[in-house]
């Protein structure tokens, strides 16, 4: 077999973001083996908006696609959809992945009947998807998950499978107990406060509960990270028997273009009156909210001043940019960025260590508050603007804190303990919100 040519099968998560890192991983391992060929099975999102941005950005990749060994299928969808409420985003996933089984199945199945078809050697599932191990195990053939997210973030949510399993935990009521835990992939104990907002509803911990199982059914887990950031996160799941096989091959980065834009921020108004207040040079890549309540997906603003202050863009020409969109990597790239404010999706904090831009955290939602603890507690690679988290992000009155915004960038470098910037020059004064 050592000539024989291979094909793997690769799902990944409804969603631009995952989609673009799935198809990193995918170029980097065709590269490095001319016998592995790569189907992707697209699946496309509840939302209307995100299910055109795939369609486009699919649609563009195999416009430009020079590489034959790559290829998509997407997937069709049942013409009806879980139910969803969107003020309980964690209720549908379930169903919804349980509802694209056969699709999948029937994908592969065509695929191995094809004239000449390849040896399907396995599945690489997303983090999400872990239920398609199933599937797989149909095709007798293993299936590898892709962790998009970092190690640690990993460990606490097979922790949190052993709290509900082993020690018969309410964790529900331990996420908004607003207290601390020992949780072995950290050092620190973690405050539940930073608890993945997955985990804070019963039809969220629900969800979990299933993907975290069924990790332990693979043969490997994928992370996207590295030994020299994660050190003890890698090595407590490694020294665990009862985990798959840990294989960290990050940093693996969306560069082509950037993230996907910045986040609505709540408090539009404060953040402005801080920013011009701080004299600090800065670009703000500000969007509106979603208005498909099915997704998080913003948009850019016709007319950003009527949601900032009077005069503000007027004040601030020469000083600071308000865009809509932004091509974060490019941004953040360029030698006149010194800081960056971050809601902390995992590949964005990547990106601002790869370039070596100092972070202030702001997270919102999903894992974005134990990514910013990991950051600021554990790897000391970021400062913590001072917000109570969740508590206080939705509080427009939470202004004083922006008053002072600038000081965190003053005092970045020195409390950053293994920043790579240290050494950066002090012109590096752009602050950059996304």
């Amino acid at each position: 077999m050592a000539n024989e040519v291979a094909e793997l099968i690769f799902i990944p998560a409804p969603g631009v973001g995952h989609l673009k890192l799935t198809m990193e991983i995918a170029k980097l391992l065709v590269n490095r083996d001319q016998r592995l060929f790569i189907t992707v099975l697209v699946i496309k999102p509840l939302s209307v908006n995100s299910g055109t941005a795939v369609t486009a950005y699919i649609e563009s990749l195999a416009e430009n696609n020079m590489d034959n060994h790559i290829s998509f299928i997407l997937l069709p969808q049942d013409e009806t959809q879980p139910f969803h409420d969107p003020k309980d985003p964690s209720n549908s996933p379930i169903e919804f992945i349980k509802s694209h089984s056969k699709y999948v199945r029937n994908a592969v199945t065509d695929l191995k009947r094809q004239p000449g078809s390849r040896w399907v050697a396995g599945f690489v599932v997303d983090m999400f998807f872990t239920s398609m191990i199933d599937v797989a195990n149909e095709f007798d053939v293993p299936t590898f998950v892709f962790f998009t997210s970092n190690a640690a973030f990993l460990g606490f949510t097979l922790y949190i499978k052993t709290l509900c399993d082993d020690l018969n935990r309410d964790v529900v009521d331990l996420s908004n107990s607003g207290t601390e835990m020992l949780v072995p992939c950290f050092v620190n104990p973690v405050p539940t406060k930073v608890f993945w907002s997955g985990v804070k509803t019963r039809a969220g911990l629900d969800f979990v509960q299933l993907f975290a199982r069924k990790l332990g059914e693979a043969k490997g887990i994928i992370v996207n990270t590295f030994l020299d950031l994660e050190t003890h996160a890698i090595e407590s799941l490694s020294a665990d028997t009862s985990i798959p096989p840990l294989y960290p091959v990050g940093p693996i980065l969306n560069l082509e273009g950037g993230s996907g834009g910045g986040k609505p921020f709540e408090n539009d108004v404060e953040i402005a009156r801080g920013l011009e207040q701080s004299g600090y040079r800065f670009v703000w890549s500000l969007r509106r909210p979603p208005s498909d309540q099915t997704s998080r997906v913003p948009s850019d603003y016709e007319d950003a001043s009527v949601v900032l202050p009077e005069g503000f863009l007027e004040r601030t020409r020469g000083i600071g940019k308000v865009i809509g969109w932004s091509p974060q990597a490019a941004v953040l790239g360029h030698e006149a960025v010194g800081g960056f404010v971050s809601h902390c999706g995992w590949n964005s904090l990547l990106e601002s260590l790869w370039f070596g831009v100092p972070t202030a955290t702001w997270p919102m939602y999903a894992e974005q508050h134990i990514n910013a603890f990991e950051m600021v507690v554990e790897l000391g690679l970021a400062v913590e603007i001072d917000l109570d988290y969740q508590k206080d992000l939705y509080n427009t009155k939470a202004n004083t804190m922006l008053m002072h915004l600038c000081l965190y960038f003053v005092c970045i470098r020195s409390r950053c303990k293994r920043c790579p910037c240290q050494s950066c020059k002090l012109t590096k004064s752009t602050v950059l919100l996304v």
